[in-house]
C-alpha cells in the first residue's frame, strides 16, 4: 500500500473517501468548522442529534457528503481528553479496519484535532502507515473459495501546512516498511509446519539477502555446526528428518567497523515436545514456535527497506522438535558450543537448548547488544497474557531502552527479575546445568539458563509466547514484536 502526505484543502479534495477526527476541540478545530461551513451546517446538526458522539472510537460514515469533493465522509471521534499511545494506536487500528473494508482505491486521511500527550505529526503518520499496512494483511494461499483482498492501494494523510511535511514523509515510509515487515513475519509464522521448515526459512532468508545490496546470507549446515560444537542445538533436531540450519544475515547499514546490534530469533519450525511430547489438543499452534525467527527476518525487511543507518546482524537457529528413534531421550546430557554440559530433564525445553549455541555464536560479532527473542514458555503467558511480552536482561540501560521503544510502538513489554535466587533452580547432579528449574517461575529459570552463554556482552531476552500469535476464531500470527525492535534499533541510530 502506498502511503504518502501532501498539504491542501479539505473541502476540495477530490478522493473515494475524506477521514476527519472530531477530537476534544470539536466544531472548533479549523478542519472541521470548514467542512461544517461547506456542509451547510451538517456536521454540527449530526452533533446536536446524537449522530456524532464525542466518544473514542466511534465512526461516522456519511455518502456523497453535499459540498464537498470527496465521495464519502469518515467521522471517527477521538473523545473529549487527549490520547495517549496505546489509545491512539487502538483509534488508528480501528480506523484501518473501517477503510480497508470499503470498496474503494484510495482515501484521503486528516489527523488534525488528535492530541497525542507527548507525540508529535511524524509519531502519528508513522504509526498510521504502519496500521493500514497491517489492516491489508491476508494470508488464504491454501483456500480454495478465497476471500477478497482489500481494494485499498493509495492513502494520502492532509496536513494543513507545510511545516514538517518532510519529516512526516519521512515517518510514513518507515511506518511502512515496518507494516512490511511485520506483514512478512506474519506470514511465515501462518505457514503450515510442512511448508515452513527449516530449509524453508533458509531459502527465504536467502531471498530476503538477494533483494538488498547492503544484507547479506549464510547458511550454516549440521555439519558445520558440529565442527562448531554446538552439541546442545544438535540435540534438538536428532529426531526429525529435517535438517537444521543456522542462519547468519548481516545488515551493513551503519559505518563499517562500528559494533551491530545481534538478534536471535529462535526457530523451531514445529514443536512436538519430542520425547516429552505436548498434550494434542492445540498442538497444530505449535507451528508458531519459529515466531521469534520470523520476526527477525521482519525486522531485518524492514530495516533494509528503510535503509537504517546502523549494523544489525541476525542470528537464526532452527529446527524440528520431533519425537524418533534417535530422539534426544530426558536424562541425555549434550555439550554446549561454550563447553558448559546441560543435563537434558525435558525435551520440550527446547528453544533454550537451541538458542544458547546461537548465543555463543553471537559473540563473536563483538556486538553493542544482543536481544534474542523466542516463544519460550508458557508461563509468560500465564503472568503476561497476550498484552505484553516478557523482558529480562543483564543490563538495565539496555532493557531500559527496550521498555522506553516498546512504549511508544505500543508493542509493550514487561521486565521480570534476574536473581540469582533463581539461577540456583537449574543445579544438576550430573552436569554444568538442568535445562529446566522446575515449576515456579518458568519463564525467569529459561532466562536465567540463557543468561549463562550471554556473560562477555549486553543481552537482553523477549519471551513473545503470549504475543507473538493469536488463538480462536481470530488465530494468526501477530508479528510482534517487530515493531519494538524496529523502534529500539531506529533509537540506537547515532549512539
Amino acid at each position: 500500500m502506498e502511503v504518502n502526505a501532501l498539504v491542501g484543502q479539505l473541502t476540495s479534495r477530490k478522493t473515494e473517501c475524506l477521514v476527519v477526527a472530531f477530537g476534544n476541540q470539536g466544531l472548533d478545530s479549523p478542519s472541521l468548522k470548514s467542512l461544517d461551513e461547506a456542509t451547510s451546517g451538517l456536521i454540527g446538526r449530526l452533533v446536536k442529534k446524537g449522530d456524532i458522539k464525542q466518544t473514542d472510537g466511534n465512526f461516522l460514515l456519511l455518502s456523497e457528503p453535499p459540498g464537498l469533493a470527496a465521495e464519502r465522509l469518515l467521522i471517527v471521534t477521538t473523545g473529549k481528553d487527549n490520547l495517549n499511545e496505546q489509545a491512539f494506536l487502538n483509534l488508528v487500528a480501528g480506523l484501518s479496519g473501517q477503510l480497508t473494508k470499503l470498496p474503494i482505491k484510495s482515501a484521503c486521511v486528516s489527523l488534525e484535532g488528535i492530541e497525542v500527550s507527548g507525540r508529535d505529526d511524524a509519531w502519528q503518520a508513522q504509526q498510521l502507515a504502519r496500521l493500514l499496512g497491517e489492516a491489508a494483511y491476508l494470508f488464504n494461499p491454501f483456500k480454495s473459495a478465497e476471500k477478497k483482498p482489500s481494494t485499498l492501494k493509495k492513502v494520502s494523510l492532509v496536513l494543513p501546512y507545510r511545516k514538517g511535511l518532510e519529516a512526516v514523509k519521512t515517518s510514513l515510509v518507515c511506518g511502512t516498511a515496518i507494516a512490511n515487515g511485520i506483514n512478512h513475519a506474519r506470514e511465515l509464522g501462518d505457514l503450515p509446519g510442512n511448508i515452513c521448515t527449516p530449509s524453508y526459512l533458509a531459502s527465504q532468508a536467502r531471498a530476503l539477502a538477494g533483494k538488498h545490496p547492503n544484507l547479506s546470507c549464510k547458511v550454516l549446515t549440521e555439519k558445520q555446526m558440529q565442527t562448531l560444537g554446538m552439541g546442545s542445538l544438535l540435540s534438538v533436531t536428532a529426531g526429525t528428518e529435517q535438517p537444521a540450519k543456522l542462519i547468519v544475515l548481516e545488515y551493513k547499514g551503519g559505518k563499517s567497523g562500528d559494533k551491530p546490534v545481534v538478534l536471535v530469533g529462535k526457530g523451531v519450525t514445529f514443536d512436538s515436545g519430542g520425547i516429552s511430547l505436548k498434550p494434542g489438543a492445540g498442538m497444530d499452534e505449535m507451528k508458531y514456535d519459529m515466531c521469534g525467527a520470523a520476526s527477525v527476518l521482519g525486522t531485518l525487511t524492514a530495516a533494509a527497506e528503510s535503509q537504517l543507518a546502523l549494523n544489525v546482524v541476525g542470528i537464526i537457529p532452527t529446527v524440528e522438535n520431533m519425537p524418533g528413534g534417535r530422539a534426544t531421550k530426558p536424562g541425555d546430557i549434550v555439550t554446549s558450543m561454550s563447553g558448559q554440559t546441560i543435563e537434558i530433564l525435558n525435551t520440550d525445553a527446547e528453544g533454550r537448548l537451541i538458542l544458547c549455541d546461537a548465543l555463543t555464536y553471537a559473540g563473536r560479532f563483538k556486538p553493542a547488544a544482543v536481544v534474542d527473542i523466542a516463544t519460550l514458555t508458557g508461563a509468560c503467558v500465564t503472568a503476561l497474557g497476550s498484552h505484553a511480552s516478557g523482558l529480562l536482561s543483564n543490563d538495565d540501560e539496555l532493557a531500559g531502552q527496550l521498555e522506553a521503544a516498546g512504549t511508544t510502538s505500543g508493542d509493550r513489554v514487561w521486565r521480570l527479575p534476574l536473581w540469582t535466587e533463581y539461577d540456583k533452580q537449574l543445579k544438576s547432579n550430573f552436569a554444568d546445568m538442568a535445562n529446566i528449574g522446575g515449576r515456579e517461575a518458568g519463564t525467569i529459570t529459561a532466562a536465567c539458563f540463557l543468561s549463562r552463554f550471554t556473560k562477555n556482552y549486553r543481552w537482553a531476552h523477549l519471551d513473545i509466547a503470549g504475543t507473538a500469535w493469536n488463538s480462536g476464531a481470530n488465530k494468526g500470527a501477530t508479528g510482534r514484536p517487530v515493531p519494538l525492535l524496529m523502534q529500539f534499533l531506529m533509537e540506537q541510530v547515532g549512539k
